[in-house]
Parts: structure tokens; sequence; C-alpha cells
């Protein structure tokens, strides 16, 4: 990897970012993979579990719908790798937080990837390239995902955009 050891992967739904990360992460011996979705609903905790048989047991899991740059600080030195899987939940699991209290988890994520030496793989959702959303709800959160994905970028090293389970590398 380069200096920089943060590598970024978006695409679409079931586009093949997790599983990228997956590969990417595979030569590594102590993994981490933390995990942002909550299971709220059946459907949803098929699709966790469906994540989980993709990993093998090499893996940590933690998860953490909320304080992601905290446990980044935590652990940065611990681990060879880590993956985080991924943003769009997380900053949809914000949503429930107040405006002030959603940015400052944001802020600190973000600042907390200025610090990290190890490779982290971060994985996100492009929600850019559809529709524009109906309700007012559904437009801040595509503007403020959008905002977060183009920061994330922007702090990594290498970034990925997955296309029917191609990565295209963009940067």
């Amino acid at each position: 990897m380069k200096k920089n050891n943060i590598i970024y992967i978006a695409g679409g739904a079931r586009s093949g970012k997790s599983g990228y990360a997956l590969t990417l992460a595979s030569s590594y011996q102590n993994k981490i993979y933390i995990a942002t979705a909550e299971a709220c609903d059946n459907e949803m905790k098929q699709r966790i579990e469906l994540h989980k048989a993709q990993r093998d047991k090499s893996y940590l899991t933690i998860e953490e719908p909320y304080r992601l740059g905290p446990v980044l600080l935590n652990i940065q030195e611990q681990y060879d790798v880590v993956i985080i899987d991924c943003l769009t939940l997380w900053l949809s699991n914000l949503f429930v937080k107040d405006e002030k209290e959603r940015a400052f988890e944001i802020d600190f994520f973000l600042k907390s990837l200025c610090s990290f030496s190890k490779p982290l793989i971060i994985i996100s959702n492009e929600l850019g390239m559809g529709i524009v959303p109906e309700n007012k709800i559904a437009r801040q959160f595509r503007d403020e995902m959008g905002t977060l994905n183009q920061k994330t970028a922007q702090k990594s090293g290498e970034a990925y955009f997955m296309v029917s389970g191609l990565p295209l590398k963009i940067k």
C-alpha cells in the first residue's frame, strides 16, 4: 500500500464492495471487521448473517453503529488491517441523532483517519447516481452521504469504484 494506508471502496448496492475488501485484506494475519449495521428487522438480520458468512474465522468483528472515530483510535495499532463496512449504514444510524451530534461524530471519524497508520479499508455506497429523492430527509441523507464520501475519498491513498463485481481504480 501507499504511504497513506486508507483504501476507499464505493459502489452501488450489491456491486461487490465487501467481497473486494475481503480480498484486499486476505493476506493479512491480524484482521478486524467493523460492522456498522443494526439488525432492526428480519431482512436486515439475514443480510448481516450473509456478510458474516463471507468472512473467515480470522476476523475479529466489532459491531459499532455510532462511534467509529473512538473505535478507530482505540484499535489503530492492534491489527494488521481494518475493514469498515459501511459508511452508508453508519450515516443512516446517525440520522436518528440530532444534527449537532451527527456532525460531531462525522468530524471525529474524519479526524481519526489522519492518525491511522495501519491499512484501513473503508466501504461506502455511492448514492448520487440515481434519481433525486422525493422527500426532504432522503435528499438530505443523499447530500450528506455525498459529502462524507468525498471527504473520505480525499483522505484515501487508493480509491475504487465497484461495478458488477469489478473494481475500477479511480485513485
